[in-house]
């Protein structure tokens, strides 16, 4: 395992760069470094300014599983493909700067809206509006069958990351590699029930809000409002604008959006039933998988959301693995807060 500190938005000047790839072309002679140590010290990408860009080309749909998919595209049609997901109150534009830089890279880069946000809809009206991490999952095992993709990298954050781990536990074979913010968040209903010590529990109180009918009515009437709150917690030192946050809440305008939330966080706490078509799932995840599929994962050194510790979970990862943390006041949201990092970490995990 390899862990490291990286700066975010760190320009490497040439002969930075010269004398770092002689001190690692040494090394490497001499057996000190692993190979992720290695590709850690390629060339790495130009620095970018979050916010640099603001759009997407025009979103694409297509009808996968359940849901008709809005997501965004770019990079070659012909590119090892990237699947990038986000979480919760997010949505694409965590991705806007990354998608770019991956582009020029030369993958072809997909960036789905989960279902409840954005574009992305269901088929039926007779489909329950579910939220639970199993059902998130095989939307994405469907988008891949849709985009007959066969395998691809995937790469997310808050539920995003959840996913991610879930279809590479489950569905390895559709998994080239992974890179996970904040680890190993696999759960289950059973340890959801299990109490934590206060303050621990005091980081989760928008979870029991939403337990109750008030907060269901809250989250309904003040969803921006909340969704800002919850951004600023997490990410206490992203100075991001209005023009910033207003592109992604505009996604939480969804028909589905609460109560896809809401079924979400009752799921977790066991106050709201599962689909018995995902049963199975569930139970196989409730045993703590290990994820063989090789992982880079990321954490802010200043995520103010709840987290666990790198070493609390490094041993979940049984295939070639990497940690890195970004430092310069990176917060929850860090693929929109330290976009190059998180490029440069798909890009790095996709030669393991």
């Amino acid at each position: 395992m390899d862990i490291t500190r990286i700066a975010a938005g760190t320009d490497h000047d040439r002969r930075r760069f010269l004398a770092a790839a002689a001190v690692t072309a040494t090394a490497v002679q001499l057996g000190m470094l692993s190979s992720a140590d290695a590709q850690s010290a390629e060339p790495r990408l130009p620095a970018t300014k979050p916010g640099a860009n603001v759009s997407f080309a025009p979103l694409k749909q297509i009808e996968a599983g359940v849901l008709n998919v809005g997501y965004a595209e770019a990079g070659p049609a012909s590119g090892p493909p990237v699947v990038l997901l986000h979480g919760w109150p997010y949505d694409i534009y965590s991705f806007v700067d990354v998608a770019p830089l991956l582009a020029s890279s030369g993958y072809r880069v997909i960036i789905p809206y989960l279902r409840g946000y954005g574009t992305t809809s269901f088929l039926s009206n007779d489909t329950v509006r579910n939220g639970q991490p199993s059902a998130i999952a095989s939307d994405t095992v469907a988008l891949l069958d849709a985009l007959k993709i066969e395998k691809a990298v995937l790469a997310g954050f808050d539920w995003g990351a959840r996913t991610v781990n879930i279809v590479s536990s489950l569905w390895p074979e559709r998994c080239k590699a992974t890179v996970s913010v904040s680890g190993y968040l696999i759960g289950s209903q059973q340890a959801g029930k299990m109490p934590l010590p206060p303050k621990a529990e005091l980081e989760w109180w928008y979870q029991f809000y939403f337990a109750t009918e008030r907060g269901r009515l809250g989250y309904e009437k003040y969803r921006r409002d909340f969704s800002k709150l919850i951004w600023q917690l997490g990410s206490p030192k992203w100075d991001f604008d209005d023009a910033t946050f207003d592109r992604s809440a505009a996604s939480f305008d969804n028909p589905d959006h609460v109560t896809i939330v809401i079924h979400n966080y009752r799921w977790r706490l066991g106050l709201a039933e599962g689909e018995p078509k995902y049963a199975e799932l569930e139970r196989r995840l409730a045993d703590f998988p290990v994820i063989a599929v090789p992982t880079i994962t990321l954490e802010g050194d200043a995520n103010g959301a709840p987290h666990p510790e790198p070493s609390t979970y490094a041993k979940k990862f049984t295939g070639k693995y990497a940690h890195r943390t970004i430092t310069g006041g990176i917060g929850h949201n860090l693929p929109q807060e330290a976009p190059g990092a998180f490029a440069q970490a798909v890009i790095d995990v996709a030669k393991f």
